[in-house]
């Protein structure tokens, strides 16, 4: 978390003299701290869908030398670990950037956008560990154990189920709803 903090701090201490003045204007200086506060959002869930699409390189590599080897009794799960990971990556991808329309209820000041940036930071670690565990189902395959394929795959889907309901909550979250 003082991580994505350093980065928040980093990215207004890296703010152009143009940005700098233009920060000393009422008004102006609320809007670009919630735009430092949104850019430092993106730039931490575009790490998380980073390493999903590296763990699904891994997983289409496994699935690959499953295929390859007749396993067909575990392909459709592969197949639907595979489409749920699909899932739960484009969410993470394309999730609000915490922008509130004008004439909405609910506006999103910057103790939300803080929120919402301690929620994604939150979730690296799940994100983390679903890699360590697409990379060690990689390796097994590689080494042709395929033993443990069904175990895997499981305990894989639970990352996931977890991953993504911990995602849904995002929203509920950062409004001050749950």
């Amino acid at each position: 978390m003082s991580e994505e903090k350093g980065l928040y701090k980093k990215a207004k201490e890296e703010m152009r003299l143009s940005e700098r003045i233009l920060a000393e204007i009422p008004g102006f200086r609320g809007y670009k701290e919630k735009e430092i506060r949104r850019e430092t959002d993106k730039i931490i869930r575009n790490n998380l869908y980073r390493k999903l699409t590296e763990a699904r390189k891994n997983l289409k590599e496994v699935f690959q030398q499953l295929s390859d080897q007749h396993l067909h009794e575990v392909l459709t799960d592969m197949d639907r670990l595979l489409m749920r990971l699909d899932r739960v990556a484009e969410k993470i991808n394309h999730a609000s950037y915490g922008y509130a329309g004008f004439f909405n209820i609910v506006k999103v000041e910057e103790e939300k956008l803080d929120k919402m940036i301690d929620f994604d930071s939150n979730l690296i670690g799940n994100v983390k560990k679903i890699v360590e565990e697409t990379s060690a189902f990689k390796e097994e395959v590689r080494k042709r154990k395929f033993e443990k394929a069904r175990e895997r795959i499981e305990k894989l889907r639970d990352s996931l189920e977890s991953l993504e309901e911990t995602f849904d909550e995002r929203e509920e979250t950062i409004l001050g709803v749950k």
